[in-house]
């Protein structure tokens, strides 16, 4: 039944009442602001500490060249799916070098995040079969699940006694899914393990590593590099361009016969238009260049452990995460979004997380570093959190 206006505006009214009412926000940063880690907000530079620019690549002078350059000579839309006519010899590069940086077979591109999620679960499982997952799993997993048609079944955080009960009381386990680097709260996906019960239980492990590709592991390869993790104990893996490489779009690696049959059967990469080329060979810029200067990644382990001292020395309760992933788990959504405008006006840019994104108590402010931010401002950030926490 549709809803009618004055529901929708009690619906909205109520979301207001509870301090969970999202809004928009422009960020008029010009190309040096951004290249700095910085913002403008209502016409005010800050600092910016709630995006996922993790190696400071999205405004990459050779990243925007090679976007500008592609645009000229190929246009602006790719103008039809991949299984037209919209895929061009960018795409099919852009591809050959995500599966030479994941060490996989092949890659197949899709245009968010989101979207590869969708592709894959449902292409893997099917009606009568069941889907594992963790419970804090990114929305775009749980979501891929439940379209799929096949059961959903959610283990504890983390937990790996949840985690084998649910698969050994699964009726037809098909998927075992997990984040590789959770997106609000930093921790990391207990892989191997994972990938143990996922044989021992002949399913497929997807592995949405989104937040740690660029950024963990020797090379920046990811979570998989971080735990020595083979191709073959992590068959599906789904990565993005748009966090630490800067520009846009997705993608999933593994094996030829894996990505051959995606294409057959991910219906988020068939019906849908391609991604530009222009943006394509603005990733295949982006992963030159992270992998070219591994400093950024060098400077970003340092700047959130700088963070993390810093905060221990001020008493500041922080997770475990060890990742450019910081949250401050405040509780109520109220104080949370007044902490959150206190730092605003003290120069800092760090979003309120409120449920349903989190679950009910844990609203928090998400703060997230870059190779963009310096020492200096990782301090001074720590001290306005000291403040605002105390006075809030």
């Amino acid at each position: 039944m549709r809803r009618e206006p004055e529901a929708l505006r009690q619906a909205l009214t109520q979301l207001a009442d509870q301090s969970l009412l999202r809004r928009r926000v422009i960020d008029g940063a010009s190309a040096e602001l951004a290249a700095r880690g910085h913002a403008l907000r209502n016409g005010r530079d800050v600092i910016n500490f709630c995006g996922n620019d993790y190696l400071g690549l999205s405004r990459h002078p050779q990243v925007a060249a090679a976007m500008a350059q592609a645009a000229s000579s190929l246009g602006a839309g790719a103008g039809a799916s991949h299984l037209v006519s919209g895929h061009g010899p960018q795409h099919e590069a852009l591809e050959r070098e995500l599966a030479d940086f994941t060490g996989r077979e092949a890659a197949l591109l899709f245009s968010t995040g989101y979207m590869a999620n969708l592709g894959a679960l449902s292409a893997l499982a099917a009606h009568g079969e069941t889907i594992a997952q963790d419970k804090l799993n990114h929305a775009s997993l749980i979501d891929a699940a439940q379209l799929s048609g096949a059961r959903l079944r959610r283990y504890t955080h983390l937990d790996m006694e949840s985690a084998s009960q649910v698969a050994q009381s699964a009726e037809h386990l098909a998927v075992i899914a997990t984040d590789g680097v959770f997106s609000m709260d930093g921790d990391i996906a207990p892989l191997p393990q994972l990938a143990t019960l996922a044989q021992q239980s002949h399913s497929w492990l997807i592995v949405d590593d989104a937040h740690g590709l660029g950024v963990l592991g020797a090379t920046g390869r990811g979570c998989c590099e971080q735990f020595g993790l083979s191709p073959e104990l992590v068959p599906v893996l789904v990565g993005t361009l748009g966090k630490a490489f800067g520009s846009f779009g997705a993608f999933v690696a593994g094996s030829a016969e894996l990505i051959d049959y995606l294409l057959q059967r991910a219906r988020t990469a068939i019906y849908t238009t391609a991604l530009p080329q222009a943006v394509a060979a603005a990733s295949r810029a982006a992963l030159r260049v992270a992998q070219r200067e591994s400093w950024r990644r060098e400077k970003l382990h340092e700047l959130t452990m700088r963070f993390r001292e810093r905060a221990a020395l001020r008493g500041l309760q922080l997770g475990g995460s060890n990742t450019p992933i910081q949250p401050v788990i405040i509780g109520d959504p109220a104080r949370t979004l007044r902490i959150s405008d206190a730092l605003l006006a003290a120069g800092f840019w760090v979003s309120a997380i409120r449920p349903p994104t989190v679950p009910q108590d844990t609203a928090r402010l998400r703060v997230t570093l870059s190779a963009s931010h310096e020492i200096g401002e990782v301090d001074a950030l720590v001290d306005a959190l000291t403040m605002t926490l105390a006075t809030c």
